[in-house]
């Protein structure tokens, strides 16, 4: 690591993030393709744009994917077999960490985190175990420079999570390492969410109750039972029913709703949307492929929100 490559440092205190000894409102963004979007990585003044474009509107966190190659009908957009961190064993990729690696470096200049998700239960079939441990290993070791970036193990699985959790420790024992355990209302079970630092799980959406009043009464089991911090990670969204949308649809209103709950019990939120979901062409899937805040009035009065409530 060069000195131009010391970044801020991301800890905890009891439930709360910390930045360089300071609280830190994890305000996230999901942005699960940013490492394979042309418009994005065109060059840095592109990533430096959108990456302000973010901070202006309340975002100082994105949630980034190394695993992009899945097989139809998961046509999200820009996927494609060779968008993925690893070769087949488990080896990583050089291309795809320097764009990692660029994106870091360019958020934190911005005090913003990375939150890092290595392994998706969409790739299926996914690596072998061994496989996925190599890989974990390897990400640990290239990400041991850089103190703004929180791995999460798995979107949505649990796969010898422990032993995951186990080997990056093993490589950096101060990385602060999270895992999203399964569906919407998985909250996770019990050994996982004592190994894991903070804990991501992905809210109720659907059923009888209201997500914005079940989602936060979630979160408040976590805080309760596990006193560390706890993000509301892949939250209840306006999106394609079989990729986890809502039936009968939904309004912004709800999600702020959410968003202000999870905030008012001493939580974190990403932002979750559909703007992935299709492929170029498609109504729901801005232009540029990147999840910007002004392509929808239902996404912008999320933002809005999110831009005037950058702390609590």
């Amino acid at each position: 690591m060069t000195t131009t490559e010391r970044t801020h440092e991301l800890s905890i205190d009891g439930t709360r993030l910390l930045l360089d000894g300071q609280p830190y409102y994890f305000q996230g963004l999901s942005f699960f393709n940013a490492l394979y979007n042309p418009a994005f990585n065109a060059d840095a003044a592109a990533r430096n744009a959108w990456l302000a474009k973010f901070g202006a509107n309340g975002i100082n966190a994105l949630r980034v994917w190394c695993q992009w190659d899945f097989a139809p009908p998961r046509n999200f957009v820009d996927t494609a077999p060779e968008h993925t961190m690893y070769t087949p064993d488990g080896a990583v990729r050089e291309d795809a960490f320097e764009r990692l690696r660029a994106l870091i470096l360019a958020a934190d200049t911005r005090r913003m985190v990375i939150e890092v998700t290595l392994f998706s239960h969409e790739k299926q079939p996914n690596l072998p175990d061994e496989v996925l441990e190599r890989a974990a290993r390897a990400m640990a070791r290239r990400l041991a420079p850089y103190r703004n970036v929180i791995v999460q193990i798995w979107n949505e699985d649990s796969t010898a999570v422990l032993r995951l959790v186990e080997a990056v420790k093993a490589e950096d024992p101060a990385r602060l390492v999270t895992n999203s355990p399964g569906f919407a209302g998985n909250l996770g079970d019990d050994a996982q969410n004592r190994a894991l630092d903070l804990l991501t799980p992905h809210t109720a959406r659907g059923g009888d109750e209201p997500f914005w009043e079940l989602a936060p009464r979630q979160i408040a089991s976590l805080l309760e039972r596990y006193r560390k911090p706890v993000i509301d990670d892949e939250p209840a969204r306006t999106g394609i029913i079989e990729f986890g949308g809502i039936p009968g649809g939904t309004r912004p209103e709800r999600h702020i709703a959410q968003i202000q709950a999870v905030r008012a019990l001493g939580a974190y939120h990403t932002y979750h949307h559909d703007m992935f979901q299709r492929g170029y062409g498609y109504a729901a899937t801005p232009p540029s492929g990147v999840p910007d805040p002004d392509f929808s009035p239902f996404h912008r009065q999320v933002f809005d929100y999110l831009g005037d409530h950058p702390t609590w």
